[in-house]
């Protein structure tokens, strides 16, 4: 409705003369803001003007005051500037209140304005009864008071006068008092309110709803459309409904408001319909400008719009968190094949009630294969799409009500050194959110975990924990040098395997002993017959079956049974193998009140208390809740397991827990005892059977060490470093340590470990440190120490020597791991172990060539041919015979013993003459025969290692050939590290303990200074440190466990082993090919983890077990067994034959010492003692049982 079309009632309720009220005045209004915007910006530029002069001679005064040391007091312009800025700038509360409450009002003027358009545009009103007009009134005098705030509070006001909001206030505020003083409305220049809106993504942040980039600028866009067209329509709707001026407003074309945003849209998108068109032309001028506009915006904002709308991030929401359900944050290096591993073991259906969700955190948008992963597992993970270092999102995923945070590394990155420092920064972004999150990260280099300490909410007593892939993959190589096949078992222990899987790889095997032309034979193993002639051989897959069944075991945890309380810790153990089928391994053995230590195999040194967690190596968690529920009223007289349960005795459950409750194990003990360290020396104070304090022992220990160690009086001895748990030597140069001609010649090398290590001047540290030092540990005698030699280039080793340089017995060979002279020279077919590390140079094309270099050295020193001879010293050459030295000791209260064994001639022996030949009758002569264990990088390279395997490519790795037999180990196998240590925040610490030998936090604060290891004085309570044990393998083809060799059951090994000399077997390292069918039998062994008690031993087995320190060292403990065989024989110079001379276990003592498969068994030359033989025996080697193979095969040759 136009002011035209006024009736006499409309004129006469304005109170305004008929003539007045038709008048147009639509120029005044106009004018007010023509003149208020153009009056306005001449003043400021003549103040501008005169200002800048003023303002130049006070800046020169305030220099001169300045010089003269003079105060200025501060401008009153300046404080009301500062002022003014608290208001607008948003920074304080009053201003966010401010800014906001100016944009409210803004958007309810404009639609108040809207309202307006329902009426003439321009008109005569009654103020007292218009009350649009008292609000928008209110609403302008705001305005007003805000421009003359944001006036004061701008630093150019040149600048700040031509700006889009003020000119909006200019077209907006004078004509509302014009209005009032005239009473008389005119719509004009309402609509550019509109403009408001491009504010609104700035409201939005403010507030905190807007937080990333892609929301802000979709909200940025529209907002430009959407001010756009109700601005210009409007400006459309004012000149059409006014009518050209020019023709006396005659023109004018009645049009609503909502009409004009019409037309605005359809000439924008170039539809034109033609429906509705600009009559006048100030219309038309409006609307063919807003075409070029229009039509320029549209093509720039529209594809962007939808650009962002078809991005829009379906994970960038909150997470929901499910009530009475805790939740864990995955971040870091986030791929299919990480999450694929960590999902296969944290959601393995073996774990005992899994109530947790999974949330997969990263700032990377999921590939298909990745999402398809997530849909599988939707009711258990959730993915969120943010970065770790951003507060805004790590609120999104509920950090602070998370149970932990997981940080995964890139395994197989280029730089592990960036790679680490950018997990250090995720782990500090987490810290610096909530301290009091539990955190468990990932590095790949030793000297990084350093940096963590330096975080001050990182607290390892807490719960937060590191998982350093070089220390543990270094370490489950060394010790795998100490005993083959020992990473084999760890790596199957902590990693969750798939019964179904196993369970089918057993049947298939067990079917082929149910095939008619099968022969079952003596060991368990079978002979299939082959063709028409009726050959017999051994069955290939045979030995499958007992490695398959111990790949089920996994290592848990168990509060032990009130049962249990007062016995001693072989005593549960025999209890628990014998009657529950579990093997227990070690306790959480209280210190005091508040801390405890996880005690391995403490022996009788313990006595179990009430609620002693237990660890347990079983099949699964249901398993393992036997030692909790078991009653010894109630199931003493049960013998299948399968009835052990919880029965109605009032203390069979007294802990208080449900069955089948749903709650993790972790939980139970998460408010208990943190483990203050994985020491697991017996001198700590713990109760004694007889209920005394071990101080008692501690003394009797430290008189032995006291005893047992050669010391000079006066003279201050470091043998140790300060923690004394590794042996220390004086700083060595690497030129002293590098082996050269000379030294070659003068330097015994056998039963030694070869290392081949691939690197060069820039490639990464691979960190030799963590693979020294298990080789290096002080429940080790210095006499026991195996040499060391690193075949690879200067320049890498120049850079690693740093870290070396305090270990004794240490070389270096400056060459190749691919030359075959360079091999000869280090005796590699005398070593007991050769390692193959792969490199740490990662090829960005193809990165399974990584293992390329490994793999050749493998193959290359397999297919060498060595003369057994060449590298032993003259010595051992002109030696007739040898001894082979078991020594025992009882419990500790009197002398060591050692037990002699018969001196093997192996020359004097043929093939299957007797049981030891069935140990030596491989191929020593070839490079197969040399023990190697090779580490990679991909999994599926493990193919091109055994020649003679069938193994699939796409078979996994614990199912190949190489990885049974403790040849091959991959650094995939730890990925089952970060689900265990979550689970139970004990197990890395126990790993970490049989794997590093002896590490401890109080060691990486030393280390983390950077000066190296620090010597330690050689005190009784430093040497008290070695009294730990440690991992070491027994044969059974000679010693005191001989009579177990002949088909015997490992139970009564087990049993025994634990009661007469407090050793804990857990596993066998068995030939694969037993049996003996084959005319050229493999060398190659593999492991069973945990074998039942009617297992049959064979002879040539040899058993994993872990033992305890000796502290006598083998030249006292040879010196003594002299002595006493020459009481027992009669003579001095008479030494037995036969195998009757060896001390059986029945003949009491307590076996000490190390036994490995290769050269761990101590021997002893007995050079002053001359053997009267008929025929003077052939000269033999050092009688190592690797050295011992060797001869055998030269002989048979």
């Amino acid at each position: 409705m136009s002011f035209v079309n006024l009736t006499d009632e409309q004129c006469l309720a304005t109170l305004c003369p008929d003539p007045f009220c038709r008048e147009r005045y639509w120029y005044v209004f106009l004018s007010s803001s023509l003149i208020t915007f153009l009056g306005g910006l001449v003043a400021v530029v003549i103040t501008r003007l005169c200002w800048g002069r003023i303002g130049g001679n006070n800046m020169n005064t305030n220099r001169t005051s300045l010089i003269d040391g003079e105060e200025e007091d501060v401008p009153c312009m300046t404080l009301v500037r500062e002022w003014a800025n608290s208001l607008v700038s948003a920074q304080t509360k009053i201003g966010k209140f401010l800014v906001s409450l100016y944009f409210m009002l803004s958007m309810a003027s404009f639609v108040l304005y809207l309202f307006d358009t329902n009426e003439p545009v321009e008109r005569c009103f009654v103020i007292g009864q218009d009350v649009i007009f008292q609000i928008d009134l209110s609403f302008n005098i705001f305005f007003l008071l805000f421009f003359g705030i944001r006036f004061f509070a701008s630093q150019d006001k040149l600048w700040f006068w031509l700006s889009l909001n003020s000119i909006v206030d200019f077209a907006t505020i004078p004509p509302i008092f014009v209005s009032l003083i005239m009473s008389r409305t005119w719509l004009g220049l309402r609509s550019l309110r509109a403009l408001r809106l491009l504010q609104l993504s700035e409201i939005l942040q403010l507030l905190t709803i807007l937080r990333t980039s892609n929301p802000i600028r979709l909200v940025s866009l529209l907002t430009i459309f959407l001010s756009m067209w109700l601005t210009v329509a409007g400006i459309v709707h004012l000149l059409e409904n006014s009518g050209d001026p020019w023709d006396n407003f005659s023109n004018a074309n009645p049009i609503s408001y909502w009409t004009c945003v019409y037309l605005l849209i359809v000439t924008m998108s170039t539809v034109g319909y033609g429906d509705v068109t600009a009559k006048t032309v100030l219309g038309t001028v409006v609307m063919t400008v807003f075409i070029f506009g229009g039509l320029a915006m549209f093509a720039t904002y529209v594809p962007e719009i939808f650009e962002i709308a078809g991005r829009r991030n379906k994970y960038g929401g909150p997470y929901q968190q499910e009530r009475g359900k805790k939740h864990i944050v995955v971040c870091g290096h986030i791929t299919y094949d990480s999450i694929a591993n960590f999902l296969k073991d944290f959601l393995h259906k073996d774990r005992d009630d899994v109530n947790v969700e999974i949330v997969v955190f990263d700032c990377n948008t999921p590939d298909l294969e990745l999402e398809a992963l997530f849909k599988r597992h939707f009711t258990q993970l959730t993915f969120i799409q943010g970065s770790v270092l951003n507060s805004v999102d790590l609120e999104r995923v509920q950090l602070v009500e998370a149970d932990a945070c997981l940080v995964l590394c890139n395994k197989y990155c280029n730089d592990p050194d960036e790679e680490d420092a950018a997990n250090i920064m995720r782990v500090i972004s987490v810290k610096n959110f909530h301290p009091k999150i539990r955190t468990i990260v990932q590095l790949m280099q030793y000297h990084n975990k350093a940096y963590l300490l330096n975080i001050p909410s990182w607290n390892w007593r807490e719960g937060d924990d590191v998982i350093c892939i070089a220390e543990l993959k270094l370490g489950f190589i060394a010790q795998s040098c100490l005993a083959p096949g020992f990473s084999t078992i760890m790596a199957n222990l902590f990693a969750m395997r798939s019964n179904s899987e196993i369970e089918r790889e057993v049947a298939f095997v067990s079917n082929v002993g149910a095939m008619t032309d099968v022969v079952p034979t003596q060991d368990g193993s079978s002979l299939v017959a082959v063709g028409n002639t009726g050959e017999m051989q051994l069955f290939r897959d045979a030995w499958q079956s007992y490695y398959l069944e111990g790949c089920g075991a996994e290592m848990y945890t168990e509060f032990l049974s009130k049962a249990f309380a007062g016995m001693t810790f072989p005593e549960v153990a025999v209890v628990c193998f014998q009657k529950l089928k579990l093997l227990l391994i070690a306790i959480e053995a209280n210190i005091d009140a508040s801390e405890s230590v996880i005690a391995i195999n403490p022996g009788t040194h313990l006595k179990v208390q009430e609620g002693t967690l237990g660890f347990f190596i079983a099949g699964s968690a249901h398993e393992v809740k036997r030692a909790y529920f078991y009653c010894k009223s109630c199931h003493e007289d049960i013998t299948d397991v399968e009835k052990i349960k919880q029965c109605t005795c009032e203390t069979a459950d007294f802990m208080h827990r449900r069955k089948g409750s749903a709650r993790r194990k972790v939980d139970l003990f998460k408010g208990k005892k943190r483990t203050k360290t994985v020491s697991i020396l017996p001198h700590m104070q713990m109760q004694r059977i007889d209920g005394k304090p071990s101080n008692g022992t501690v003394r009797d220990r430290k008189q032995k060490h006291r005893d047992s160690e050669d010391s000079t009086s006066g003279e201050d001895v470091y043998d140790y470093d300060s923690t004394g748990m590794f042996h220390w030597c004086k700083e060595r140069t690497l030129e002293e340590a590098t082996l050269d001609q000379e030294m070659l010649k003068n330097t015994v090398l056998t039963s030694h470990v070869v290392v081949c290590v691939f690197g060069d001047a820039t490639s990464p540290i691979i960190g030799l440190r963590n693979f020294v030092m298990p080789l290096r540990a002080s429940n080790f005698h210095k006499e026991e120490l195996k040499k060391i030699v690193m075949l690879g280039r200067i320049e890498y080793l120049r850079r690693e020597w740093e870290a070396l340089k305090n270990f004794p017995n240490v070389y270096f060979l400056n060459g190749s791991p691919l030359s075959r002279a360079h091999l000869r020279k280090v005796n590699v077919n005398q070593s007991d172990m050769c390692v193959i590390l792969s490199s740490n140079a990662i090829s960005g094309e193809q990165e399974n060539l990584q293992d390329k270099e490994g793999i050749l050295a493998s193959l290359n020193l397999k297919a060498m041919r060595f003369d057994d001879s060449v590298g032993l010293s003259d010595k051992l050459m002109s030696q007739g015979g040898q001894r082979l030295v078991v020594p025992i000791a009882s419990d500790g209260e009197s002398d060591d013993e050692v037990v002699e064994t018969e001196v093997f001639n192996p020359v004097a022996h043929h093939l299957g003459g007797s049981p030891r030949q069935l140990l030596h009758s491989r191929e020593q002569s070839a490079g197969t025969s040399v023990p190697i264990i090779t580490e990679l990088v991909n999994d599926s390279n493990v193919q091109f290692l055994d020649q003679d395997d069938d193994d699939d490519p796409d078979t996994e790795l614990y199912l190949t050939q190489p990885f049974a037999c403790g040849t091959a180990f991959a650094v995939s196998v730890l990925d089952s590290l970060m689900s265990a240590t979550y689970f139970n925040d004990n197990a890395l610490t126990l790993i970490r303990t049989l794997i590093t030998g002896g590490a401890t936090p109080e060691l990486e604060q030393i280390l983390a200074e950077g000066a190296g290891m620090k010597p330690g004085r050689s005190t009784p309570e430093l040497l008290v440190n070695r009294d730990r044990t440690r991992v070491a393998q027994l044969p059974l083809f000679e010693g005191p466990f001989t009579q177990y060799g002949d088909g015997r059951m490992y139970g009564d090994l087990f049993i025994d082993a634990l009661k007469k000399y407090n050793i804990l077997c857990f596993g066998i390292y068995r030939y694969r090919d037993q049996a003996m069918a084959t005319a050229t039998p493999s060398a190659a062994r593999y492991v069973i983890t945990n074998p039942p008690y009617e297992f049959p031993l064979a002879t040539t087995d040899l058993v994993f077990c872990l033992m305890h320190f000796n502290p006598s060292p083998p030249k006292a403990r040879n010196i003594m067994s002299k002595k006493r065989k020459r009481r027992k024989d009669g003579s001095s110079g008479e030494v037995r034959q036969d195998q009757s001379s060896a001390t059986t276990p029945e003949e009491g003592g307590h076996l000490n010492g190390t036994h490995t498969a290769r050269g761990g068994v101590m021997v002893e030359e007995d050079a002053k003692e001359k053997h009267v033989e008929p025929e003077p025996p052939p000269p033999t080697v050092n009688m190592t049982p690797a050295l011992a193979m060797k001869n055998d095969k030269c002989q048979q040759q």
